[in-house]
């Protein structure tokens, strides 16, 4: 049992987690040219959001897309590698703007569906848990708690939470809204003090092995704003 995966979601529908490394003096540039052409890529496969790093990291560039299946996906990466328009005016001169490349396939969990936040504007909260080995059917149950802890506060709004099967294994990426950095300070400091969210967050750290959050501004192009 500890070394089951445990369930996800039932279909077959997954997201590919891309995250670019952008060079430092060519992060406008990159920006720029992503706002100017990403309606190429997107004409062939949706994407989720894409949005660059402000805070927890630097230069770098966030993109969730969704596909139906692997078939799905291999068959739009074949067009994407035909697309004559995407390739020379996005592909080839971006190519030498990215320092590295890292991409994860990633389920939603059994209990969370994708979600938008309330109105557009606003910043988005990533946190990438790195759990110990044994998958949710170790310690799901007590992540699912700490979530909804947080949840029940009532300060941010959750858009999604993602489980690796290709990439890092046991990460879990969390996406969370809030109005305002500043707003989701406050509300941090309030749920620290609520016993529900501290009771659930100390069961769940016990199977945690590190954690990274970055404050993540949507682009002008991005479905989610």
């Amino acid at each position: 049992a500890f070394l089951a995966t445990g369930p996800r979601q039932d279909n077959s529908v997954f997201y590919e987690i891309r995250t670019y490394d952008i060079k430092p003096s060519k992060m406008k540039e990159f920006g720029e040219m992503i706002n100017k052409y990403f309606h190429l890529r997107t004409a062939l496969s949706e994407v989720v959001g894409i949005w660059s790093a402000e805070l927890g990291a630097m230069n770098k560039v966030i993109h969730i897309w969704k596909y139906d299946n692997f078939a799905h996906r291999a068959a739009v990466r074949r067009a994407v590698a035909d697309d004559k328009d995407w390739q020379g005016k996005f592909i080839s001169p971006a190519l030498p703007l990215v320092e590295k490349q890292h991409n994860e396939v990633a389920y939603l969990v059994p209990w969370c569906q994708l979600g938008k936040p309330p109105k557009e504007g606003g910043v988005y909260e990533w946190v990438t848990f790195q759990m110990k080995p044994g998958g949710p059917a170790l310690w799901g149950e007590a992540f699912q708690a700490a979530v909804n802890a947080h949840i029940s506060t009532g300060y941010t709004k959750l858009i999604g939470v993602f489980h690796t099967e290709y990439g890092l294994l046991n990460t879990v990426h969390v996406m969370w809204w809030n109005e305002t950095a500043d707003h989701r300070a406050a509300g941090r400091h309030r749920a620290h003090e609520d016993a529900r969210v501290v009771g659930a967050v100390r069961d769940s750290v016990r199977f945690l092995e590190s954690q990274q959050n970055m404050l993540l501004m949507p682009l002008p192009c991005s479905p989610l704003k």
